[in-house]
């Protein structure tokens, strides 16, 4: 009997599954929705059909999905893994010939009740199946060059697909879970030393040639750059987003404007008020006191799935756990870092705030995988 099978041995079933169900990250996860239905609610100006009522309906069939994910056994999944994988690369080469376009970007397939975006679908499968990999991959054999070779083409394959869509928040969350499953898998950090060296590199020399005979980038590029840095540079042009942003944040103060009473959101300055920025209408809103209870209850979402893979022997579903949770915090790290300027406007949304339907079904069965592997963990 291997050891994978012996973990597998004592785990609970029956009555003991719902005692072993992780009540607290539900209640937390329900929590942080709630505040996305009422921000919709609001910036929809009290019309709840608009986008709160849709928003709620894919919550209700995502929590459903969730927790059937998490009553079957976390194994189910790990046998699933790379069949997940291949789904998911199948439908970003679908989007690639036959994919909806909107805004200059073409990410989604029309269904007809709703568009899928398979690009959201790959983060959680690209955590699985490295999960996976690494799970059955013997420890000394992690930092082998050779071996590194698998999970880094895993990784280039959906990137290389999603940046043509293009989609350069949803190519960086994808790097940046791949990046995290290998270093906890136990990649050896030199890897990422160096990787953050040439990075930095780069960067060094892409603003040393501005102006040079082998400039790296074209003007317009460095002009968007230069509005990234100053986005006064360009008020009503590309640093507008960011510009209205920052007006809605500060003028939240303290205890906020009341609810359904900001005035960047209900009057339009804000752009995208009810999908990326939708963070900045909470802030105007509720004000400090709002937004860091929103960052109150994703840090607990965060500890509390930590907390569960460091209790958790089976490599698998201690990897993924810690995949998803990675993926969660940089979606919404991105996200507020960016509304608030610090980070490039890049197109993620606030997980389980957004309006969008493909993110929030795609992150609850994200987490009815950390459910799973929780309720299933050997004892």
């Amino acid at each position: 009997m291997s050891s994978y099978d012996r973990q597998m041995e004592d785990l609970p079933t029956g009555f003991g599954k719902v005692l072993a169900y992780h009540w607290a990250l539900t209640l937390l996860i329900i929590a942080a929705s709630s505040i996305g239905f009422l921000m919709l609610f609001s910036v929809a100006d009290g019309d709840i059909s608009r986008w709160a009522q849709p928003q709620m309906i894919r919550f209700a069939l995502g929590l459903t999905v969730m927790t059937i994910m998490a009553f079957i056994p976390i194994h189910t999944f790990r046998n699933l893994s790379f069949f997940v994988y291949l789904f998911a690369l199948v439908l970003l080469v679908v989007v690639e010939f036959a994919g909806n376009s909107s805004k200059g970007s073409q990410r989604w397939i029309d269904l007809g009740f709703m568009r899928l975006q398979p690009s959201e679908l790959m983060k959680i499968a690209l955590v699985m199946v490295l999960a996976f990999y690494y799970s059955w991959l013997d420890r000394d054999r992690v930092s082998k060059p050779l071996w590194l070779l698998p999970p880094l083409i895993l990784t280039l394959i959906p990137m290389a697909l999603v940046l043509r869509q293009p989609d350069l928040g949803t190519a960086v969350l994808l790097f940046a879970g791949a990046v995290v499953v290998m270093f906890l898998a136990g990649v050896s950090w030199w890897y990422f030393a160096t990787g953050a060296s040439a990075v930095a590199g780069l960067v060094f020399a892409v603003f040393y040639s501005k102006g040079q005979s082998w400039q790296l980038l074209k003007d317009y590029q460095y002009k968007r750059i230069a509005t990234f840095l100053d986005p006064s540079n360009d008020p009503l042009g590309a640093g507008y987003h960011i510009t209205q942003s920052k007006i809605a944040l500060g003028s939240g103060g303290l205890s906020g404007r009341g609810f359904m009473q900001g005035t960047q959101g209900r009057l339009n300055f804000l752009p995208e008020k009810h999908t990326d920025f939708i963070f900045t209408t909470l802030a105007e809103e509720f004000g400090f006191i709002g937004g860091a209870t929103l960052l109150l209850i994703y840090l607990l979402i965060v500890v509390f799935c930590v907390a569960s893979a460091v209790s958790n022997t089976n490599r698998y579903g201690a990897l993924v756990t810690l995949g998803v949770s990675a993926t969660f915090f940089f979606y919404f790290a991105v996200n507020m870092s960016m509304v608030m300027g610090m980070a490039p406007v890049v197109g993620v949304p606030l997980p389980l705030v957004s309006y969008g339907g493909s993110a929030m079904l795609v992150l609850l069965a994200g987490f009815g995988l950390v459910q799973s592997a929780h309720i299933h963990r050997p004892r």
